[in-house]
């Protein structure tokens, strides 16, 4: 297996809670149906929209900063003009990994993210790859 693809299996098996920017809660939007599958594969998933409270039952946060808990995985549901900010939050709250949903890339905050060893997986879908990998 590529060296690419071990960091992510890695990633996928050792973490347990992922926040999801830009979360949706309409059931036929992509983010509302991977956190779905996050949650029924035993992720915590916490919800970050400031448009909403609640998605899929768990309380949603206005930011990454609001998050009081501590976050493995900030998953990116947004257009790349918006990454720059969220990666500069999820430094800020010491996330382990940053995934960035496909089409959603940003070379300049990925590099920014992996300076300071945080994992980061740019234009790939988490539940495609989780899916592929058999990480659960």
């Amino acid at each position: 297996m590529e060296e690419r693809i071990l960091k992510i299996k890695k990633m996928l098996e050792s973490a347990t809670t992922v926040a999801i920017v830009g979360l949706s809660d309409n059931s036929v939007r992509d983010s509302y149906n991977v956190a779905k599958y996050l949650q029924s594969v035993g992720y915590k998933i916490i919800p970050v929209n400031p448009m909403l409270s609640e998605v899929l039952g768990e309380q949603c946060y206005p930011k990454l900063t609001d998050i009081e808990v501590p976050v493995d995985i900030v998953n990116i549901f947004r257009r790349s003009e918006y990454v720059h900010n969220i990666v500069n939050d999820a430094i800020t709250i010491e996330a382990k990994h940053i995934w960035m949903q496909d089409g959603v890339v940003d070379e300049n905050a990925a590099l920014s993210a992996e300076k300071l060893g945080i994992t980061v997986v740019m234009n790939d879908c988490i539940l495609r790859r989780h899916k592929s990998l058999k990480t659960y």
